[in-house]
């Protein structure tokens, strides 16, 4: 990704999981109009198959939950086949495939529940 991570951070759009002093995951979260933008989740591949990656897309929702946000988005790699069936999984639906800033993407979106 070639995101300015010192302007993500500075503009309060980066959060951290931390496992003592090890960065264990990191999210990026743009809040939108009426929805939140998942920009980025990561998990370093140690930590990878321990619930990180759930852990962190709670909190998105939570966030954006807090936030006023009536849905949450996302997108991936086309070629990312195991993020789909994972976002699937937490109930995310696909809205569009299309190429964008020359990669071919999945766009994705979960309604969230009222308050």
């Amino acid at each position: 990704m070639l995101a300015d991570y010192a302007a993500l951070i500075r503009a309060g759009e980066v959060y951290v999981l931390v496992d003592g002093s090890v960065v264990a995951g990191v999210l990026v979260l743009r809040p939108l109009e009426d929805a939140v933008l998942v920009e980025n989740v990561a998990v370093r591949p140690s930590y990878q198959g321990s619930g990180l990656g759930r852990e962190l897309m709670r909190f998105a929702e939570e966030f954006a939950h807090e936030s006023g946000a009536r849905e949450i988005h996302l997108y991936t790699n086309e070629r990312m086949t195991e993020n789909i069936a994972f976002y699937e999984r937490l109930g995310y639906r696909e809205i569009e495939r299309r190429l964008d800033d020359g990669y071919r993407r999945v766009f994705m979106r979960k309604e969230l529940p009222e308050a």
